[in-house]
């Protein structure tokens, strides 16, 4: 078995699907039973510690995790993809959580075959044995919206990603199940979530047309053609179909795997280069983004000094011209010195607003330098070492020090553009990745106004 997708067989570690909860009803049913049994795990800690018998913390935020890893694995779709979205996010989740969802990065439970064969039958009208050569029907790899299979052709590798059934209908009767809940944790009115609920709603509900996807991965790698060391699959439209997907099967290994082999710090650098080269193209020249930077979307391997494989365009967020200026201006060197300019970026960025009190605007304005200044450090010189584990540590600590504000808990209210959502979480990703590679590249800002779209 080659160094590649097929290092990671889903089958080897979950049984299959045999039926995915696609109803609203159904999904609701799933919601409740796992919130009665997260419920159970409280009462038999807070039993046990009432009788004197051990019962950690560590050990309830085990019991949990494992029920809703569980329960996401099996519903897959927008509730999983948000598990992924937290993975991400080191200094949001308790270890327990994130390591049980950082599983949502590679693999979840597969469908079982004859709803693999089903899907083609229902969108190509034949079944894939008849389509391919070969055809592997367990799969290499299962995600959130979709799974991928091994298929040969004429003696060609594809990958055959199938996506699961009802998943764009259960995104939306998964919002509406899981947004009053939210709301009333949180205490706020459904007035100030709703843009951010519909944007993450939209590039969801992207994710699933796989036609969309087909066609900006095609677009995006072409344009893409000029920047070093990066691989992408071709794409092929006679055997895809609005649920299933087929291009070529990239050789490679996921960031997971590829550490173990110890690669030298050359090509640990050259592959940190092409990550940020590629993400620096798309979002200054092209204005749109692949915006899932999760270890899963990333084939890695050591040959010609280091190559990387880039997989998934279902999640790609247009950046509005507008919104690039005032974004990347606040990176800028000298920014965080000048408050007038600083709060009239962040007031067209909709943090601060006209009507703030001045102890409000205060907070705001400590909150966004002390994040900033951590935030913006690559961009400001010419070179920066992702291996530097004291910066990654306080990058990671960041949210956690803030949080210990009193006055910055009590602002629950939603602050910020809509677009922010997917542009700081493509950040968080790439900067993860970056880290995990320990990579030193070359970095700084584009010169704005050259760069700017007519």
């Amino acid at each position: 078995m080659s160094d590649s997708q097929e290092n990671i067989p889903a089958q080897e570690s979950s049984k299959p699907l045999v039926s995915l909860p696609t109803t609203k009803v159904a999904r609701a049913a799933r919601f409740a039973k796992t919130g009665l049994k997260v419920g159970t795990n409280y009462v038999k800690h807070y039993a046990k510690r009432s009788v004197g018998a051990t019962s950690t913390t560590e050990d309830l935020h085990a019991a949990n995790a494992a029920e809703l890893y569980g329960a996401l694995s099996e519903m897959k779709g927008s509730v999983l993809k948000v598990a992924q979205m937290l993975a991400m996010e080191k200094n949001i989740l308790p270890s327990a959580y994130a390591d049980q969802f950082a599983q949502a990065q590679y693999q979840t439970p597969p469908l079982s075959g004859p709803l693999v064969i089903k899907v083609f039958r229902d969108t190509l009208g034949r079944s894939p044995y008849e389509l391919f050569d070969e055809f592997d029907i367990d799969a290499r790899q299962a995600a959130s919206i979709g799974q991928v299979h091994f298929a040969r052709k004429e003696g060609k590798a594809l990958a055959v990603k199938v996506q699961y059934p009802g998943v764009a209908d259960s995104i939306r009767s998964d919002i509406r199940l899981v947004k009053p809940i939210a709301l009333r944790v949180l205490g706020l009115a459904e007035s100030q979530v709703r843009p951010y609920l519909e944007e993450v709603e939209t590039r969801l509900l992207e994710e699933t047309d796989y036609a969309l996807e087909l066609r900006r991965g095609t677009e995006i790698a072409a344009q893409s053609v000029g920047i070093p060391n990066l691989e992408f699959a071709r794409y092929y439209s006679e055997y895809s179909s609005p649920r299933i997907l087929t291009m070529d099967w990239l050789p490679g290994q996921h960031l997971k795997e590829f550490l173990t082999t110890n690669p030298c710090q050359d090509v640990r650098n050259q592959l940190g280069q092409a990550l940020w080269d590629f993400y620096a193209f798309q979002i200054h020249t092209l204005r749109q983004v692949h915006a899932d930077p999760h270890p899963g979307n990333f084939l890695l391997r050591a040959d010609d000094g280091g190559t990387l494989g880039v997989l998934d365009f279902g999640c790609v967020k247009d950046i509005p011209a507008d919104f690039y200026q005032q974004f990347f201006a606040l990176l800028e060197p000298g920014v965080l010195t000048d408050e007038t300019h600083l709060a009239t970026l962040l007031t067209e960025l909709e943090v601060l607003r006209p009507d703030d009190a001045p102890a409000q605007r205060d907070l705001y304005l400590r909150t966004i330098r002390a994040s900033l200044e951590l935030v913006a450090r690559p961009f400001q010189q010419p070179t920066f070492d992702f291996g530097d584990e004291a910066y990654i540590q306080s990058l990671y600590a960041l949210g956690d020090d803030l949080m210990q504000q009193p006055e910055l808990r009590q602002q629950r209210e939603p602050r910020g553009s809509r677009h922010f959502i997917y542009v700081n979480r493509t950040y968080v990703g790439l900067y993860a990745l970056l880290s995990e590679l320990k990579a030193e590249i070359q970095t700084g800002l584009p010169v704005l106004a050259a760069t700017a779209k007519p």
